[in-house]
């Protein structure tokens, strides 16, 4: 079975997040938000030590921890370790914050009004430039390839894990590292006019890869990534991901989405909601990488019902039991079994933004093949049932887009030993 570039799937998950430590344990928090105290604050210190944390902020520190176990749970590095296992010009990142380091701008532009830049740290300084939670997480997992930051409103989130599959798809890199990652302070809180309790403190990652290397490396996937839309309203963002009216096994809705009248809601009203930022707080440009996270959490609760013969899983009780994919893929990720190996990832529609990146240069060490093919069995993929596809909005009718995507369950896994280790590929760095 050959895997083309362009069949990008999901192959770890990490959150830094009060109270939910696993996509089936955040489903579970968005199903039914918890009553009483809040859970305390994430402790960045347990995950990343005091070296992770000097002369970082909040939003970076939270950002390490998360990418820091999507990396871990994708196999990319070893438990006891923080360096990736595979060249570092393979793995991109790309982040998404709208407020992450508002506090620090804020702080120093009021300092340099109010004193002068004399006054000023050389040492956190950088944390005002918008980038530093990518550029952070590249430099400590040795992360060479493509460094991308996104502050894009409400659509920010779904926008980078589009954006982190296009770099898949388009040959840039081999897999990336996508993070969603805000937090509160006085600064955020004062310029939303809501409550820190109101508010996201917390962050997602998703490594997102080419099944084909996925499948190289025998490590399982946990879903696919189906087609991406960016519209101007939600209902033509969803009538062009699902045409016909076709209902979806689930729908993450837009943050705090009102229900509409009967008849002009997008979705069948029989298909189940969440909302993360019921659980969590709302989450700006953090949405779109929890919303992909809680999915898989359903995701890998549909799958294992359906293979115990409970039907497609789709229904997913709002209270139920949810497995959690950490537990269930613990064995599979410690040893990976050579005869279960992830079979193909949909194709995601890039558009013309692959198409750009794909004409531009990496470095000058790049070398020239073939294009691999894209097997038609690839195309199986795209034949999975709707009823058994999570759909995921960002954004309302009244913002200027609205971002969408489908995650898919991955398809049966081929039975035979992962192939040898592939070249890297045209678009890639050969170091």
């Amino acid at each position: 079975m050959t895997h083309g570039p362009g069949d990008v799937v999901v192959t770890g998950v990490g959150l830094a997040l009060p109270g939910a430590a696993t996509p089936g344990a955040l489903l579970r928090r968005a199903a039914a938000p918890a009553t009483g105290p809040a859970p305390e604050p994430f402790d960045t210190a347990v995950r990343i030590g005091r070296r992770g944390h000097r002369y970082k902020d909040r939003a970076t520190r939270l950002a390490l921890c998360a990418a820091l176990d999507a990396l871990r749970d994708a196999a990319l590095i070893p438990a006891d370790g923080e360096e990736v296992t595979v060249p570092g010009d393979t793995v991109g990142v790309v982040a998404s914050s709208n407020l992450g380091n508002l506090d620090t701008a804020c702080l120093t532009a009021a300092a340099i009004a109010e004193r002068s830049a004399m006054d000023l740290s050389p040492m956190s300084l950088p944390n005002a430039s918008s980038n530093v939670i990518a550029s952070w997480v590249a430099i400590r997992h040795g992360l060479r390839g493509p460094n991308l930051m996104l502050c894009n409103g409400a659509t920010s989130g779904l926008d980078a894990v589009h954006w982190g599959a296009t770099l898949v798809a388009a040959g840039r890199v081999r897999r990336a590292v996508v993070i969603g990652v805000e937090t509160h302070n006085a600064v955020v809180e004062d310029l939303l006019g809501r409550p820190a309790d109101e508010l996201l403190d917390g962050a997602a990652a998703l490594v997102v890869e080419g099944a084909r290397w996925a499948e190289a490396r025998g490590v399982p996937a946990a879903a696919a990534l189906g087609p991406y839309e960016r519209r101007a309203g939600l209902t033509g963002c969803i009538e062009a991901l699902l045409p016909g009216g076709a209902a979806p096994g689930v729908w993450f809705t837009p943050e705090r989405y009102a229900e509409r009248p009967a008849g002009a809601v997008p979705v069948p009203e029989t298909v189940p909601r969440y909302d993360v930022t019921d659980a969590v707080g709302r989450s700006s440009g953090a949405l779109g990488v929890l919303q992909c996270a809680a999915a898989v959490g359903w995701l890998t609760r549909a799958e294992a019902g359906r293979r115990a013969g409970g039907g497609t899983g789709s229904g997913a009780g709002d209270g139920a039991a949810f497995g959690d994919r950490a537990a269930s893929d613990a064995g599979a990720r410690a040893a990976p079994d050579p005869a279960a190996v992830p079979g193909p990832g949909p194709v995601p529609d890039p558009g013309s933004a692959a198409e750009a990146l794909a004409s531009v240069p990496v470095s000058a060490e790049v070398s020239a093949s073939a294009p691999v093919p894209v097997s038609a069995e690839a195309s199986a993929s795209a034949s999975v049932p709707v009823s058994r596809q999570a759909l995921i909005t960002s954004g309302d009718d009244t913002a200027d887009a609205v971002a969408g995507l489908l995650l898919r369950p991955t398809p049966a896994r081929c039975h035979r030993p992962p192939a040898a280790r592939a070249p890297l590929s045209a678009m890639e760095c050969s170091r």
